[in-house]
């Protein structure tokens, strides 16, 4: 994947965080600068999602720990290294953990 295509499709994937964020139906705050997705929780902790463009990869640090996905172009999909499982999948369950409470995104 060259950089061009990289950045659209992460930034194509940040705005859809941030519209399932907004529909998901509970109360997280965000904010997206310089290509940094910060999700604020009522704790006051957060996650940040940011793109990692000379990796090609999105990575998402949470309570939990630190998270590299890489894109699966079949798929059109982020996937997490390692397991394999789906960004929203795994970002829901992250801010289920932080938020206290069930988190769908997607």
């Amino acid at each position: 994947m060259n950089e061009s295509d990289f950045d659209q499709i992460a930034e194509d994937t940040m705005v859809a965080i941030e519209e399932a964020i907004e529909d998901c139906g509970v109360d997280i705050d965000y904010d997206n600068a310089g290509g940094i997705l910060t999700l604020e929780f009522a704790d006051g902790s957060q996650i940040i999602v940011n793109k990692q463009a000379p990796l090609t990869q999105i990575w998402v640090a949470a309570r939990s720990g630190g998270y590299h996905f890489d894109y699966d172009a079949a798929e059109e999909c982020w996937r997490l290294q390692g397991s394999g499982e789906e960004l929203f999948s795994c970002l829901g369950r992250y801010c289920s953990e932080q938020a206290g409470e069930a988190v769908v995104l997607g």
